[in-house]
């Protein structure tokens, strides 16, 4: 039996999130749209909020955006 490797875990702060994909039609197929081509990430007790402008667009766990989009820290 094997087991999946956990994504690596985000630590509560400022992050810039790139979408892995390529296109806005990838991205949009994959239920990222909202993020393309990128956004400001806030990571708050396990939960990633992306915004763009101010506004949040999209959540989802942290996990989840440490696996499916380039994440790298901000200063704060």
């Amino acid at each position: 039996m094997s087991k999946f490797p956990q994504p690596p875990e985000l630590k509560d702060g400022t992050y810039k999130a790139r979408c892995k994909e390529s296109t806005q039609l990838k991205a949009a197929i994959n239920g990222h749209s909202q993020v393309w081509p990128e956004a400001d990430l806030t990571i708050r007790e396990g939960w990633a909020s992306f915004s763009k402008d101010g506004i949040v667009v999209w959540k989802c766990n942290s996990g989840y955006a440490s696996l499916h989009f380039k994440v790298t820290a901000t200063a704060c």
